[in-house]
């Protein structure tokens, strides 16, 4: 293939660590190295991948084509800021931001050096979400669940920005009408901001989505329920299982199939259960190979810099309903 396009990783913790090992099994990128503000974290990832460790954000910034931010959310805006300035893409975990005026400027910032910026909502590439995208036919009710178990990662910012925004992602995604009104409730048990929070999100055009997240639970869980006419839809994120049960009417039923007498001669409903083969794909890896192909073809990303936007609004807009300043 033709030269790759020079990769850097901004952040070496936990989920920085895991964007270096997906990031060197895609062809189209050349990872420069990666810089982290605590050396000895840094230093101990360029040794396990054998990439450099370097000393700045600004030579990281010299040496790469595409930027990719896994700091902590309040630092965002600052390296991608910076990248954006200095004319790079960027790939930047989600929250899009800490505050919508930082994501509004990131999109301005954006949009006036034309670069290509990716927000890693990564449930879009999760396989099992994958297998379902071609069932969705206006969705008229959908249920999700998003369950963590206590980890003190990511308590800097609410329930709603760390877990929920990635199922407000999904939702925004598959419905694709303006948000009504938005109604929600939160619980602070073990950090300063909400733990444990449900919203409730209507949309134009009469769909209802009701969202549950929590960071206390005694089990992971993630599971999406989306019913529209004549179809159920359930996939599970965590398990990378997808389910669809359709029903469709006929006059006579099929003795093998599983069906519902109407009555009064007005036919049969037929149940048919599709359970679709899920690959084995790595969610983190196929978004980078998809932002890869967005710079190298010139397309909108997947997951674009306006998608991270629209979800982190209409988390805020949970965050208000729940009656909480969270700037």
């Amino acid at each position: 293939m033709g030269k790759r396009t020079r990769f850097g990783v901004l952040g070496a913790g936990h989920l920085g660590r895991i964007h270096v090992q997906q990031a060197l099994q895609v062809e189209e990128f050349e990872v420069i190295g990666v810089f982290d503000t605590h050396p000895e974290k840094r230093d101990a990832i360029a040794a396990e991948f054998g990439i450099p460790s370097l000393s700045s954000m600004e030579d990281l910034l010299a040496k790469c084509d595409v930027v990719d931010v896994v700091t902590p959310t309040l630092a965002h805006f600052h390296c991608a800021k910076a990248a954006l300035l200095a004319g790079k893409h960027v790939f930047i975990e989600k929250p899009l931001t800490h505050t919508l005026e930082e994501g509004r400027e990131l999109v301005e910032l954006a949009n006036k050096h034309r670069s290509k910026v990716q927000v890693g909502h990564v449930e879009r590439f999760n396989p099992a979400f994958q297998a379902a995208l071609g069932s969705f036919s206006n969705p008229m009710f959908i249920e999700t669940h998003r369950l963590a178990q206590f980890n003190p990662r990511g308590t800097d910012v609410p329930v709603v920005l760390d877990l929920m925004i990635h199922d407000i992602d999904i939702v925004l995604h598959v419905v694709n009408r303006p948000v009504a009104r938005i109604s929600a409730s939160g619980v602070c048990v073990v950090s300063d901001t909400p733990d444990i929070a449900n919203a409730r999100i209507e949309f134009e055009g009469g769909c209802v989505a009701n969202l549950t997240a929590s960071r206390i639970s005694m089990k992971n869980m993630r599971k999406s329920r989306f019913f529209q006419r004549d179809a159920y839809i359930s996939v599970d994120m965590l398990a990378k299982e997808t389910e669809i049960v359709r029903m469709r009417n006929v006059e006579k039923p099929d003795p093998f199939a599983v069906s519902i007498d109407l009555g009064n001669g007005r036919g049969f409903r037929e149940i048919g259960f599709d359970k679709p083969a899920i690959p084995a794909t790595n969610a983190i890896r196929e978004e980078l190979r998809s932002f890869a192909h967005a710079i190298i073809h010139d397309q909108t990303p997947v997951v674009s810099i306006s998608d991270g936007l629209a979800a982190l609004e209409t988390a805020h807009q949970v965050l208000e309903a729940m009656a909480i300043q969270h700037v």
